[in-house]
């Protein structure tokens, strides 16, 4: 890429992220409930032991064992084998998927945008920390996979792949994470980021990333104008997917069904997620990103 293209990246890449929330992100960094196996050294502790440089704790020697993490001081004073064990390094496989159906459309800012700035700025956290980052569009008819990054050089790449997306693809949710599930086998963590709105349902999605075996975070995202509507009078509504049309007459026992069915939507989510081990927090788009992930996330123990 040349210095023109990269500087155009990197000018857009502040239209996600400020640099004052560049810099208060680099300070995070990603945590998985599960432990996964690295191909690569990060720069992550793991609660499995390994053979780094760092002392961790000792235990018996076992026929097979190396003999070369024998503590031969130890075992001259109580004349028995003891192995020493070190904390290893380990990365981490850390996919954001966005939901870019026509109906995260909506709102202003849309939820697709507030949607890419969180994909950019877990993305972020993870490049700072060497894990192997990866945002996947759902339903996106793009023939090129979306890149694998390392690196926080790599924020102008991330950036370049997540500038260009619209909110234009009406794959059911389960067949984009079907997709997904297909091209990725790499262990670690999940984000997926949608409104959860597709009349064949949610669950059939969730349970696909729930058989992957991976830590799965499932961010329901709506706007302030789906979730307190202030609207009144005659209207014709039509469905940004499948333009469905439907004309009502707003008063307030319609709005008070409206938000009974909202509250029934996402308390459904919710149980369905925590009975399940998912993690799932409701995300309205009027939040600030950085509250969202330094304070939220954090409760929810995606980043510390």
């Amino acid at each position: 890429m040349s210095a023109t293209a990269r500087s155009a990246a990197s000018t857009s890449a502040e239209s996600l992220l400020s640099p004052t929330l560049l810099a208060k992100l680099e300070r995070l960094e990603l945590v998985s409930r599960k432990i996964f196996r690295g191909r690569l050294k990060g720069e992550r502790r793991s609660r499995r032991k390994g053979q780094s440089v760092e002392f961790a704790d000792f235990r018996n020697y076992v026929p097979g064992d190396d003999l070369r993490f024998i503590d031969w001081n130890l075992y001259a004073r109580l004349d028995k084998l003891f192995l020493k064990l070190f904390m290893e390094e380990e990365d981490l496989h850390f996919y954001t998927l966005i939901d870019a159906s026509t109906s995260m459309g909506f709102g202003e800012p849309s939820k697709l945008h507030y949607a890419k700035q969180l994909a950019a700025a877990l993305g972020f956290v993870g490049l700072c920390r060497a894990d192997r980052v990866k945002i996947h569009i759902l339903g996106s008819s793009r023939t090129k996979p979306a890149p694998v990054l390392r690196g926080r050089h790599s924020l102008w790449r991330m950036q370049e792949h997540l500038e260009d997306v619209e909110a234009e693809y009406n794959t059911p949710l389960a067949a984009g994470v079907k997709e997904f599930c297909l091209r990725n086998t790499g262990k670690g963590i999940v984000v997926l980021i949608s409104d959860l709105m597709d009349k064949t349902g949610y669950q059939a999605a969730l349970q696909m990333l729930l058989a992957q075996q991976m830590d799965v975070y499932v961010i329901h995202l709506l706007c302030p104008e789906e979730l307190d509507p202030e609207i009144a009078g005659d209207l014709k509504l039509v469905d940004s997917e499948d333009g469905d049309i439907a004309e009502i007459t707003v008063s307030r026992p319609l709005l008070d069904r409206y938000k009974q069915t909202l509250a029934a939507f996402i308390n459904g989510a919710r149980d369905y997620c925590s009975r399940r081990g998912l993690v799932y927090l409701l995300a309205n788009t009027e939040t600030p990103v950085e509250t969202l992930v330094a304070n939220y996330l954090r409760r929810r123990g995606l980043v510390r």
